[in-house]
């Protein structure tokens, strides 16, 4: 009923061998890459590597910084992220996701023409090679010095007024999933969004904040994705939880049971109901919980850090 991807930020101490081959193991359809890993063993092994495991790219994480908040020059940013551009050819990877970078000691509006600057010069070239820059929008409580663009209805103004194929959304519903301003915006962001990306929480956003897996927290994630589905979006539907959470429960066992959940929505879309994750998912969990390794360390990647937001 919708592509099923898993995100490298997932299992940070994997190497990416180990990351597609378990992932063709435990169904996945495709895999949402980090550039370090990649820049690892190169782009053309990394392709290599997908190709032979089954599955494809659903998505390269990550360009961005155009407004010098992370140290490096306007200049420096857009280099950066023609070669992520064509890294993200070269794998065959239909969406690069985008940060803006935050304010960086600029008024917001000088960064939003930096922004605009940026997504200007390289639409065309992410055109030509068949890639689409996702722009991300983060909320402001939970990826602080990520991104100065905060607002659901600000990104898709922002796409508007590009209307270009090439500049599109990532949705990620662990930032917006309990906000006020989805609900009325969800058939427009059908169709802006390239990737939605999906990991639950309990309580409002901060960077302090696990990226559960869905159904360890509160938000309504498969209302949420099935809603974007009757309306519309074909895009990947990419399960990113990272934190303690995951530490605990470990790789395989998040990977497992995330794609009993996507079974259990994908069952639900297809004869028409809808309704909270079933029994057998949360017994699974306990599961799951009661058979983690004791003992098992933080994630190093537990606050999103290797892609902001």
């Amino acid at each position: 009923m919708f592509e099923l991807a898993v995100s490298e930020l997932t299992s940070p101490r994997w190497d990416l061998q180990d990351e597609v081959e378990r992932a063709a193991a435990h169904g996945f359809d495709s895999i949402s890459l980090w550039r370090p890993k990649v820049s690892d063993v190169g782009a053309a092994t990394a392709a290599a590597l997908v190709a032979m495991a089954g599955i494809r790219v659903s998505s390269l994480q990550w360009a961005g910084g155009f407004t010098g908040g992370d140290g490096r020059s306007f200049a420096e940013s857009i280099d950066d992220a023609v070669e992520a551009i064509a890294t993200a050819a070269t794998l065959a990877a239909p969406v690069l996701i985008v940060h803006s970078g935050c304010r960086g000691g600029h008024t917001r509006s000088h960064a939003a023409r930096l922004l605009v600057q940026a997504l200007d010069t390289l639409a065309p070239i992410a055109g030509r090679a068949g890639v689409t820059l996702a722009l991300k929008p983060t909320h402001p409580a939970g990826a602080t010095g990520c991104s100065f663009l905060a607002g659901l209805s600000e990104a898709i103004e922002l796409v508007d007024r590009f209307a270009d194929p090439a500049v599109r959304l990532a949705l990620d519903l662990w930032h917006f999933g309990d906000s006020a301003e989805l609900a009325p915006l969800l058939p427009r962001l059908a169709d802006a969004a390239a990737v939605v990306h999906v990991a639950d929480r309990c309580g409002s956003p901060s960077v302090a904040a696990d990226r559960l897996p869905a159904g360890h927290g509160s938000l309504p994630l498969e209302r949420l994705v099935g809603e974007l589905i009757a309306l519309g979006y074909r895009g990947a539907v990419e399960f990113d939880p990272v934190g303690e959470a995951v530490e605990i429960l470990g790789y395989e066992g998040v990977w497992q049971e995330t794609r009993l959940v996507a079974e259990t929505w994908s069952d639900r879309l297809a004869i028409g109901r809808s309704g909270p994750v079933g029994v057998g998912r949360r017994l699974l969990a306990g599961h799951l919980r009661a058979a983690a390794t004791p003992g098992s360390r933080r994630s190093h990647a537990s606050s999103h850090t290797g892609s902001p937001g």
